[in-house]
């Protein structure tokens, strides 16, 4: 589980990053299961959230995990610390909710 020191450590080390992470940004959020039918069938219920499906990421050759698959979705919004630990843990209640192996984290980028 992500923790709230971990989310500040990110937002602290954001500083390097030619955006501004307080602002409005994409935020992508990962979800992961071997069944990528489980997968499918929960992308609809992030869509009525306003999450946007990106895809599913299937294991590299290199991946030394062969059979974890990647469900990818995106929202561009504003986060503080606080704000991203709370979705933070509203996603990782989903992922168990939806009986998903888990909620695999987070990544950020600026809104072009």
């Amino acid at each position: 589980m992500i923790t709230r020191d971990q989310i500040q450590e990110m937002f602290d080390g954001a500083k390097d990053y030619p955006w501004d992470i307080h602002a409005q940004c994409v935020w992508g959020y990962f979800f992961a299961d071997a069944d990528q039918e489980k997968l499918i069938a929960a992308a609809p219920h992030l869509e009525e959230k306003g999450f946007a499906v990106v895809g599913l990421l299937t294991p590299s050759p290199e991946d030394d995990d062969q059979e974890t698959i990647l469900l990818h979705v995106e929202r561009s919004e504003a986060h503080t610390v606080e704000s991203l630990y709370e979705l933070n843990a509203e996603l990782y209640n989903f992922a168990e909710t939806h009986g998903l192996q888990s909620y695999d984290g987070m990544d950020v980028g600026p809104c072009e």
